[in-house]
């Protein structure tokens, strides 16, 4: 299984919260394990581990994709156990899977703007599992729970640990957001480093509203929102299935912006689940704003590349 080494760049590609990258792959004589570096979890915005199990499964499916790209036939066995999710194998035969290695170099998220205009029906029927909501429907709660997010010192010193908003940071060119993956102007980055910064001194003066304002307008146009809905607890085969649908759209043309702050608030999240007619709002596994973006994305730094 050592010809997999090769491959890892385009594995690596796949997508996980904040970038953190978090798989880890362990090389046997027959297989490889798939498995994750705690150091790279995100217990506090994440302390169900959804995003980190939806981003392990994207990259499951990313490492099939790329084999099978590649001509190399290798399956993947579910085992879920401490630090890992299952392992990669030889098979038969290559994945069946309609995607390249092309595809997903070509797919990634956009935070910039877009052009306003909702999804072709027919694009979004073939997303098994995708509730659409138009934008303007739920601005309301995208500023409740950004709200929640920056209101939380916990949560907010967690998300600036995976900030990059210079280029003279150590890791700027390996892993976590980016100015660039923000689309923050230098002015903006330098106020949000310097806002965060002082975060204990200026929370008690209204800062977590100001940081909250900045995203106000985010889904304030016509277009589209897709929420991903699936059982708990069966997240690797749900980011599977989420690379796909992103390839899909991916290949349509459209990008996306995840808000995955909606479904990480508890008020947020029951009052979607609510909106929807979802009976669990633990079956909300992913949310993010979809459509054409006015201009392309620079690629998210990765460890490997």
């Amino acid at each position: 299984m050592n010809e997999l080494r090769a491959l890892e760049p385009d594995f690596w590609r796949a997508p996980s919260a904040h970038n953190t990258q978090p798989w880890t792959l362990t090389y046997e004589d027959d297989r490889v394990t798939v498995g994750w570096d705690p150091d790279r979890a995100l217990p506090v915005s994440d302390p169900t581990g959804r995003d980190l199990r939806l981003g392990l499964g994207a990259f499951v499916e990313c490492c099939l994709i790329v084999c099978a790209s590649a001509g190399l036939p290798v399956a993947f066995d579910a085992d879920p156990g401490p630090l890992r999710v299952g392992h990669l194998r030889r098979a038969g035969e290559p994945y069946a899977t309609p995607f390249t290695t092309a595809d997903v170099r070509a797919r990634g998220a956009n935070r910039g703007e877009y052009h306003p205009g909702r999804l072709p029906d027919e694009l979004v029927a073939g997303l098994t599992g995708m509730r659409r909501v138009p934008c303007r429907d739920l601005a309301d709660l995208l500023h409740a729970a950004d709200l929640h997010q920056y209101g939380s010192p916990e949560v907010t010193r967690e998300l600036r640990q995976w900030l990059r908003l210079t280029r003279r940071h150590r890791r700027y060119l390996l892993d976590g957001l980016s100015d660039r993956a923000l689309r923050l102007t230098r002015l903006e980055a330098v106020a949000l480093r310097a806002s965060l910064a002082l975060y204990p001194a200026l929370r008690p003066l209204g800062l977590p509203r100001l940081l909250a304002g900045a995203s106000r307008g985010l889904l304030d146009h016509d277009g589209d929102v897709l929420v991903l809905t699936g059982p708990a607890g069966d997240e690797v085969e749900q980011g599977r299935l989420l690379l796909r649908h992103w390839l899909t759209l991916s290949a349509a043309g459209c990008t996306t912006h995840p808000l995955s702050q909606i479904i990480d608030s508890p008020g947020t999240r029951r009052e979607l689940a609510r909106r929807l007619g979802v009976a669990d709002p633990s079956s909300l596994l992913h949310i993010a704003r979809v459509g054409r973006p006015r201009s392309p994305a620079p690629p998210s730094s990765r460890l490997r590349g």
